[in-house]
């Protein structure tokens, strides 16, 4: 299954974000900054990223049920692409 690019442009600006934000997170590093700080940056850009993942594959789903309906879902493929996200 292929993705339409034009579908992933919130995609791509999400981790795009989530991009900067883990160079955030590396400044602060080297930095010194607080623990505190850091992990939660650190978290954020994990939230980033899980939501970035969980859109592909709802989009990848939505794809699959438009062009051939529920007898084309590979549920066991859907199932292990969501769980590779837990």
């Amino acid at each position: 299954m292929e993705l339409d690019p034009q579908q992933m442009g919130p995609v791509i600006n999400r981790i795009k974000r989530a991009q900067g934000q883990l160079a955030g997170v590396l400044r602060m590093l080297e930095e010194g900054r607080e623990c505190e700080d850091v992990v939660t940056q650190l978290a954020a850009v994990s939230k980033a990223l899980d939501r970035a993942g969980f859109a592909i594959v709802a989009t990848g789903m939505q794809h699959c049920l438009a062009e051939g309906g529920a007898d084309s879902l590979d549920v066991k493929k859907m199932e292990k692409l969501f769980l590779s996200l837990a």
